[in-house]
Parts: structure tokens; C-alpha cells; sequence
């Protein structure tokens, strides 16, 4: 059976990494307009370095919960692929076979110019660290206002899902949230989240099966479930 999972801030929040945006529409203290914006790269590209490299600490100090381990078990029976909208290497540290960063990822960095350059960085990234072609690297984010380079590869898997399962989104942010629309009628959709927001077009969905607990709670059950 295919399952193609969405997941959001709400599935790495528990291991201690702070959701994109709180309430005030901050991200770790900042305007996200400073800091995730090529506008904001232009601006101070200081600030911006500054604030990935904080982010690539933070990732070293922090684990894998209950929801991204247990996502791993799906595997022994079915076939999964997550599309998760976070920037983190959780899932891939659960050992996760197939993830699709929607949003980029915090552990590479790409060249300025040449946006398919991209490699491996795990420390701090500074002025002056150049790409192979001599360029500026700067992080492997996808900003506001750039295009989302793995949204079709996304929408693709979710045509042939047979259950789908959101984790932890707000379901608000787009393009990500879109890809729901492209779920077959006939797919069982589970969405896991506390407070869930669950849109018009959710709504609409017979087989929509909605789980308002938190990630490390409501995955592991529905896992379970669907493993028995």
C-alpha cells in the first residue's frame, strides 16, 4: 500500500526545535521577513548566516521523537514517502528510506549562482565560504518568494497515494498545503494535530479521519493501527 505523509513543525516541536512561526509571526526572535527572504539576504547577509548557523547548532543538540521513529516502521509493510515541510534532518535520523524537503534542508548549502551546486555543511557557514564556481554559498533554504523545486516530485507521489497522513502543519502554508488537493478521492486521509485546521476543501473529504492529539501521541497510535 502507498502512504504518502505530510508533515510540519508540530512532528519536530517535541524534540525541541521551535515551530516556523509562534503567534507574534516570529521565528526564533526574528522577523522572518529578516531571515528567510532573499530580500533579507540582500539586506544583511550577516544576520541570515547568523541565524542558520544557530539553527545547525540547535539540530546537533536535539533527537528524533516517538512520531519520527515510529514513521520508520511503516516501512516493513508498505510503501512510504514523507514530504515534510521542515528543514531538519529528523526523519532522516529516524531512518526514514524516502524524504521529499519541500522547504530545503539545514545540513547543505547551495552555490548563489548556480543553485544545483549544492553540498553538505554541517558547521558554521561564513562570508566568504565560496562554491566550487567561486560564489558565495549561502543555505539550502527555500525563502519566501522562491520557488519550491520539489513541490512536482510531491504532488507526483501524492496522486498515487492510497492513505495519506498530515503531521503537525496548519495546513496554511503554500504551496505545501495545496498538495493535498491532489490526493485521489478514494484516499484515506488521516490528519494528526492538537489544534488541526481543517479547510474547506478538507472538509469535503469523506474519508477524512481527523486525530487532535500531538505528534508523538497520535502517529504512534495510527501507526499501530495501520501495522495490525
Amino acid at each position: 500500500m502507498k502512504i504518502v505523509v505530510l508533515t510540519g513543525a508540530g512532528v519536530s516541536a517535541e524534540s525541541g526545535i521551535s515551530t516556523f512561526r509562534d503567534a507574534d509571526g516570529l521565528w526564533e526572535g526574528h522577523d522572518v521577513m529578516e531571515v528567510a527572504t532573499p530580500e533579507g539576504w540582500a539586506k544583511n547577509q550577516e544576520l541570515v548566516l547568523k541565524f542558520y548557523n544557530d539553527r545547525r547548532k540547535q539540530l546537533k543538540e536535539v533527537s528524533p521523537n516517538a512520531a519520527h521513529l515510529i514513521l520508520k516502521q511503516l516501512e516493513i509493510k508498505h510503501d512510504v514517502v514523507i514530504a515534510t515541510q521542515n528543514v531538519d534532518n529528523l526523519h532522516e535520523r529516524a531512518e526514514s528510506s524516502n524524504i521529499i524537503h519541500l522547504h530545503g534542508e539545514l545540513n547543505k548549502v547551495r552555490c548563489t549562482k548556480y543553485p544545483n551546486d549544492v553540498k553538505l555543511w554541517t558547521d558554521d557557514l561564513h562570508t566568504g565560504d565560496l562554491s566550487d564556481s567561486g560564489y558565495q554559498l549561502r543555505p539550502h533554504i527555500v525563502w519566501f518568494g522562491e520557488a519550491v523545486p520539489m513541490l512536482d516530485t510531491a504532488i507526483s507521489e501524492m496522486k498515487n497515494a492510497d492513505i495519506a497522513i498530515i503531521i503537525g502543519t496548519s495546513m496554511q502554508v503554500y504551496p505545501a498545503a495545496s498538495l493535498i488537493d491532489y490526493v485521489p478521492d478514494e484516499c484515506k486521509i488521516y490528519y494528526i494535530d492538537p489544534k488541526p485546521h481543517i479547510s474547506h476543501e478538507l472538509k469535503q473529504r469523506d474519508n477524512l479521519v481527523v486525530i487532535e492529539k500531538k505528534a508523538s501521541v497520535g502517529v504512534v497510535e495510527l501507526v499501530e493501527k495501520l501495522m495490525s
